[in-house]
């Protein structure tokens, strides 16, 4: 007899930024600029403080970090206006990203876009990602705490109508991981810059080519009858 074919997930929630396009880097380069003006050189060590990170994170470690006096707001205020000039010029998909996402919206699976940027970052990667693939997006301003909170997460699975348990979030970063697993949700982790520590509910791949429909449905905790 043929092995019965696992259902599809719930939900899939997904991060943006080094999961869905490739614009971590930019979020380094920007940081590493500022910081380089500061009077820093940013090294593995500022890692766990930028990426995955809000834009008020990451101007508050750079504000301390130097002992700068310029205001903290101004900071984020240029991190934020080379982060969107960044991926405005260059928006690339990661690799995978956009057949698991068409195959997700062929099984008519719910989606969501959860990111710790800005809606105005959010809104220009939609523009060139397509803004088709997502039932809902969240962006950095739409929840009181972001990531590694388990605010954004919950509010997608709320979002949709979901418990948070029947979700599998996708991501890259630690802190992002955090975030989707302290929600509740299963993780599937596909490191983009920064090594991701095997954990209960979470699930690494070196590659979203790697993700399909099943492995999903697989992860996911089955829906209440």
């Amino acid at each position: 007899m043929p092995a019965r074919s696992h259902p599809s997930p719930a939900a899939v929630l997904f991060d943006m930024d080094g999961t869905l396009v490739d614009t971590e880097h930019l979020w380094w380069q920007c940081a590493a600029e500022l910081a380089t003006e500061l009077g820093l050189t940013l090294t593995e060590r500022d890692l766990p403080e930028v990426l995955g990170r809000a834009v008020e994170h990451t101007a508050a470690h750079l504000h301390r970090a130097s002992g700068t006096d310029r205001a903290e707001q101004e900071l984020v205020q240029l991190l934020d206006e080379s982060f969107t000039g960044k991926v405005a010029a260059q928006v690339t998909p990661r690799p995978g990203a956009l057949d698991l996402l068409a195959a997700l919206r062929a099984a008519e699976v719910p989606t969501a876009l959860v990111s710790a940027s800005p809606r105005r970052v959010v809104d220009l990667v939609l523009d060139s990602l397509g803004r088709q693939w997502f039932t809902v997006t969240l962006a950095a301003e739409d929840t009181e705490r972001t990531k590694p909170d388990p605010a954004p997460y919950l509010a997608a699975a709320e979002r949709l109508g979901l418990d948070p348990a029947v979700c599998v979030a996708v991501e890259d970063t630690p802190t992002g991981v955090a975030s989707a697993h302290a929600a509740g949700c299963a993780v599937l982790a596909v490191p983009s810059t920064v090594p991701i520590p095997a954990a209960d509910r979470v699930t690494l791949l070196e590659s979203l080519t790697e993700a399909d429909l099943a492995l999903l449905g697989r992860l996911a905790a089955p829906r209440p009858a």
